[in-house]
């Protein structure tokens, strides 16, 4: 290699150890995306309130199954199961299941911030979206109304441009808990908008929320918001068991492929990334040709045709038509012995049948020109006209 290629080298190392320093030195970006998962430490997972559950609520259990399966594989279960999710769709099948454990006396709490029609439908309920605008963007009041709970204050959420709530005209059967308001509207009473909700089913309770933030470690660690996830836990009756589902998460709780590993940390990714780059600069490398080309050697070509135009030649310069004739006679009969593979020794009728057919020539044309070939090789003396008409008729056989 050659002072040039060092140079090249020396250029591209420096570049990607300028990158990499200033990839190692970049603040590392916040994740914010709404997994719930119990055990996530980014701002949306639920790692904060999975340990407090764990700790003043020591009999609680977290379920990984889907809850179809787990209320029918567990007769025994009885308590409050809890949904925490961006979005919680159950389909029919579950749905039904669901409503009818809480029908035999237990509590279902659902955390979304959008439910199903059906679910909707079933319990005679609708939603609506209130829009932040440009002067009240992303700002948002929740209100706890229990005034046991003696919490009149309101706690801010400034992460949403939208939030879903129940209309009041839709509550007829209901109990509001928690209401929602804009930042610049939350003093009057008729702008909050119940958000928080808990209906009779049968012999058990169904608490709806559409705020499933009031879960995440970024809601409780900002501020006195944990008064507010503390005041949802009242609703929870701690003489019956909690049941915690994992199984209705928008993030995963495990990781399927081992290079997450490597992705998830700075060190390891870097380690990965330094291997790939390694690999590519081997193959610009060293993956060229280190042997001389091999030269094209062109085959021998095949010289008859010219050796047959230069003995042609020098018969027609000597003018000696009957040597070239007889020449010529000799060579056809050869063709016709090698192409169709019929003896020439005999030119009868069987022979002109036989070649006709194998050459696809009319029997009186190929007869007319072995007659002609009879005639010449009795002759003692072939001249100018005979030899043209002979090459002619040749020349017309063989086409």
């Amino acid at each position: 290699m050659g002072k040039k290629g060092s140079v090249y080298i020396a250029i591209i190392v420096a570049t990607v150890a300028g990158l990499m320093l200033l990839q190692y030195s970049k603040p590392k970006n916040i994740n914010w995306f709404p997994s719930y998962v119990n055990d996530h430490k980014i701002p949306y997972g639920t790692k904060v309130f999975t340990d407090f559950i764990e700790t003043e609520f020591p009999e609680s259990e977290q379920v990984y199954s889907p809850p179809f399966d787990f209320l029918n594989k567990n007769d025994s279960v009885q308590g409050t199961y809890i949904f925490i999710n961006e979005k919680v769709n159950f389909g029919d099948t579950e749905l039904y299941a669901l409503l009818d454990w809480v029908d035999q006396g237990n509590t279902a709490y659902i955390a979304s911030n959008d439910f199903e029609e059906h679910l909707l439908d079933t319990l005679n309920l609708t939603t609506n979206t209130l829009f932040s605008d440009f002067e009240n963007f992303g700002g948002y009041k929740h209100y706890l109304v229990n005034s046991y709970l003696k919490l009149d204050k309101g706690f801010q959420f400034e992460k949403d441009h939208h939030v879903s709530y129940f209309p009041k005209d839709s509550l007829s059967d209901a109990k509001i808990l928690g209401t929602v308001a804009k930042e610049k509207d939350s003093l009057s009473e008729e702008a909050r908008h119940p958000n928080v909700i808990s209906l009779k089913h049968g012999q058990g309770e169904i608490i709806l929320s559409t705020f499933p933030k009031a879960f995440t470690n970024y809601f409780i660690l900002k501020k006195e918001n944990r008064e507010y996830t503390s005041g949802l836990l009242s609703y929870f009756d701690s003489s019956k068991k909690l049941y915690f589902d994992n199984h209705h998460k928008s993030g995963k709780s495990f990781y399927t492929s081992p290079m997450y590993i490597f992705l998830n940390y700075k060190e390891f990714k870097w380690a990965y990334y330094l291997v790939l780059i390694g690999a590519v600069i081997y193959i610009i490398f060293e993956g060229k040709r280190k042997q001389r080309a091999i030269p094209v050697i062109r085959p021998l070509t095949n010289q008859t045709l010219a050796f047959t135009r230069t003995i042609a030649d020098m018969y027609y310069e000597s003018s000696d038509a009957d040597a070239i004739a007889r020449y010529k006679m000799e060579h056809f009969l050869e063709y016709v012995r090698n192409k169709f593979y019929l003896p020439t020794r005999e030119l009868n009728e069987e022979f002109y049948t036989n070649l006709a057919a194998r050459s696809g020539q009319p029997k009186d044309e190929i007869k007319k020109l072995f007659q002609l070939v009879i005639k010449l090789q009795q002759q003692t003396r072939i001249d100018n006209g005979d030899l043209q008409e002979l090459n002619r008729q040749i020349e017309q056989f063989k086409k």
